[in-house]
């Protein structure tokens, strides 16, 4: 591999470690600037080059959705806490959806995954691959019997996909004055906990 300058004076070893590297420091400079990132702006905080950065990622909205799948996990383990114990499917997924509307304010990675507010992002991300995948991550965890109430695999993943749509809403348009956390949890479990619940009295169709 050909020596690399930069990098704080100490080249990474290998491209895995230097991929590593420039995703640590985009999602440590969206987490401070809560905005988006240009390649040029990592390149800068690596002291490397543009073209350094291009050869590991094409374009910013690769590497910003990198940086969302990187820092999901961390936030999957705090929401598992938050919901656990949490047995009633639309209790959790109040929870998990106003909780998770909380975190996207504080980590703006978050909302790569849930939004198209960052102009490089593809609007239909919310529909994508890595979106459906960290939802359907995100409700395996809970501690619902989802069988019990009626879901299969398809209706959970039917249900992943209500619900992004329904976090992208309030993520893109919180409302004017936005509502409380309390205020939220109640909108939700009447109206999104009432559609979740009907699937026990309506079987998903073969």
């Amino acid at each position: 591999m050909a020596r690399r300058r930069g990098w704080g004076g100490s080249p990474p070893d290998n491209d895995d470690e230097a991929a590593r590297r420039i995703v640590a420091a985009a999602v440590e400079l969206i987490g401070r600037t809560g905005s988006e990132i240009s390649i040029a702006d990592v390149a800068e905080s690596l002291g490397v080059i543009r073209q350094t950065v291009y050869r590991y990622f094409p374009s910013a909205d690769a590497l910003m959705r990198a940086s969302a799948i990187a820092s999901v996990d961390g936030f999957l383990d705090r929401l598992t806490q938050q919901v656990r114990g949490m047995e009633d499917p639309a209790e959790a997924m109040t929870e998990a959806v106003v909780y998770t509307l909380t975190e996207v304010r504080r980590t703006p990675h978050l909302g790569i995954l849930l939004s198209a507010s960052y102009s490089n992002i593809d609007p239909g991300g919310i529909t994508s691959q890595e979106a459906q995948a960290f939802g359907m991550t995100m409700i395996r965890r809970f501690d619902v019997d989802w069988e019990r109430y009626g879901y299969d695999d398809a209706a959970l993943r039917e249900l992943v996909e209500y619900v992004l749509r329904t976090m992208q809403s309030f993520f893109l348009s919180p409302g004017n004055p936005p509502r409380g956390d309390d205020e939220l949890r109640r909108y939700l479990r009447r109206w999104m906990g009432t559609a979740i619940m009907a699937q026990a009295v309506s079987p998903h169709p073969a």
